[in-house]
């Protein structure tokens, strides 16, 4: 029984919110992000949070604990947190900042998953100001991923939390609200006013008379 069995099952009977997926343990985090960038059969229950292995015992998972029940998983790939099961959070540190330009492949990836929603938490403190800017244009306007910049990892716990509890409340979440069809007769006076010089008023008047009401 090796090492790294014995501290998952520490972690597992010392929490019960954790839960640990029944897969082989790999020891080259690279490969397995290579073979799977990105898990696209994810299930996250109500009010849980499935996050990835690496973050195990850090101080963001005890933050995660506070206020949601946290999952953790060996197979989510470049994918840090998973607060729904259509939303992917890649999480970009200071150190992470600092160090490269790795971290670009990574979003690439998780990128490429266009079954989900990708965000990415990035840490913008006054060492990565002007980094972050780059990294903004590259995010944003590149690969259209929304970012969300955080000052610590404190932050970016409070923020996953608030977003587990959006993602399950469809009708205060902007982002799962069912797109509603406006009528017929408006989306005919919308394209009529189109034309120059004819009004709502014209517009209405010509549908009245050509019975398209």
């Amino acid at each position: 029984m090796n090492s790294q069995y014995m501290s998952m099952k520490m972690a597992v009977n010392s929490n019960p919110h954790h839960k640990i997926d029944a897969c082989s343990f790999s020891k080259n985090d690279s490969s397995q992000m290579t073979q799977t960038p990105v898990k696209k059969d994810i299930l996250v229950p109500h009010g849980h949070i499935i996050i990835s292995y690496k973050w195990r015992g850090t101080e963001l998972a005890k933050a995660l604990e506070k206020g949601v029940k946290v999952i953790i998983s060996e197979q989510l790939g470049v994918v840090d947190f998973h607060p729904s099961s259509d939303v992917a959070v890649a999480y970009v540190s200071e150190v992470d900042i600092i160090a490269g330009t790795s971290f670009r492949r990574k979003l690439v990836k998780m990128r490429q998953a266009d079954c989900m929603r990708g965000v990415v938490i990035v840490e913008k403190t006054p060492y990565t100001t002007q980094q972050f800017y780059s990294l903004q244009k590259f995010t944003v306007l590149e690969l259209g991923l929304t970012l969300i910049p955080i000052a610590n990892s404190s932050e970016a716990g409070q923020l996953l939390i608030q977003m587990v509890h959006a993602e399950n409340r469809e009708s205060c979440n902007p982002f799962r609200l069912k797109r509603q069809i406006p009528p017929m007769e408006v989306l005919l006076v919308r394209t009529l006013t189109c034309i120059p010089s004819l009004g709502d008023v014209k517009a209405r008047a010509l549908l009245q008379k050509f019975h398209c009401k």
